[in-house]
């Protein structure tokens, strides 16, 4: 049994497919599949079920493969140990994003953390919310910051602070003199809306669930690729939408081109917070992060004092 075998078989089970899985790993399928049945004959069990199309791990193999990601871990450690010795603030912190808190929190997040730890630089990842899980949890990424909630097994969370959610719109609405906004009333202006994939759309979807039948997907007037592009959109005086507070950026425009405007109460909110695996052993690191962002100049958010982290 040998760490490359024990690769093999979590992009086996990543991948659901034995083509791809070598491709993730950057050998050739025969070299990958001679070492998964390698594997399989020293164990003297079946660690896939083969079907056509498809490759699915046995009950037994779902076992083994999560103790594989352990045992990588573990071994990731070792190096870890060896190359920053025994101080856990020393080397990269591998930290995931989803898209709709990156470009707010991290150009404050970044230098914050340099004066925190300085010779822990973060590589950076952005992705959806299902993406980061899955990089959490083949052990690509360290710890990602998301939104709440989160339940998946072996994943701690620890959450940071809340964020509310605001309306924009431009300042030639008919709007532009009230204080507050319902959600009947956002739904009948046919908000702006990010496409499917990203949890924010999620959320605004159960703040104001009778937006679903406000927008038409099929001519993707209504749809916006990224939070930036909608609040252009917006500024532009196309329409209005939902943002979270840190995402309205006006004071990046002339005050001529949009407005911002709060809902009735009760008022929205995301909780956003680190995850990572809880056999992650760098400790202070995810502590100087934590501290790091609870000192970023975050504007409009509310932070929490939860002094120890949930594990799921």
């Amino acid at each position: 049994m040998t760490l490359t075998e024990l690769r093999y078989i979590i992009a086996v089970a990543r991948e659901q497919h034995f083509g791809h899985a070598a491709e993730s790993c950057f050998v050739s399928q025969p070299t990958l599949s001679m070492g998964v049945k390698k594997l399989e004959e020293e164990l003297g069990i079946a660690l896939f079920e083969r079907g056509k199309g498809r490759v699915a791990p046995t009950p037994v193999g779902e076992r083994i493969i999560e103790q594989a990601q352990r045992v990588l871990e573990e071994a990731e450690q070792i190096k870890q140990i060896a190359r920053h010795g025994s101080n856990p603030l020393c080397g990269p912190l591998r930290v995931g994003a989803i898209f709709t808190i990156g470009p707010y929190l991290l150009p404050h997040l970044i230098p914050e953390l340099h004066h925190i730890a300085p010779q822990m630089p973060l590589q950076v990842d952005e992705d959806y919310t299902a993406g980061l899980i899955e990089k959490l949890k083949r052990g690509s990424i360290d710890v990602a910051i998301l939104s709440l909630p989160l339940e998946e097994p072996g994943i701690v969370t620890w959450s940071l602070y809340d964020e509310p959610f605001v309306i924009i719109i431009p300042t030639s609405h008919p709007w532009k003199d009230k204080k507050q906004i319902s959600s009947q009333q956002l739904a009948a202006e046919h908000p702006l809306i990010l496409g499917p994939g990203h949890c924010f759309r999620d959320q605004i979807l159960q703040v104001c669930p009778d937006c679903i039948g406000s927008i038409d997907e099929t001519q993707g007037a209504q749809i916006g690729s990224s939070l930036e592009t909608i609040r252009h959109m917006v500024a532009s005086g196309f329409g209005v939408t939902i943002l979270p507070c840190m995402a309205t950026g006006a004071n990046r425009y002339n005050q001529h081109l949009i407005a911002v405007k709060q809902f009735e109460k009760p008022l929205p909110s995301r909780r956003i917070a680190l995850a990572w695996r809880k056999s992650f052993h760098r400790d202070e690191a995810i502590r100087g992060l934590y501290r790091a962002i609870k000192n970023s100049p975050l504007s409009g958010i509310k932070l929490l004092d939860l002094p120890e982290p949930v594990i799921n």
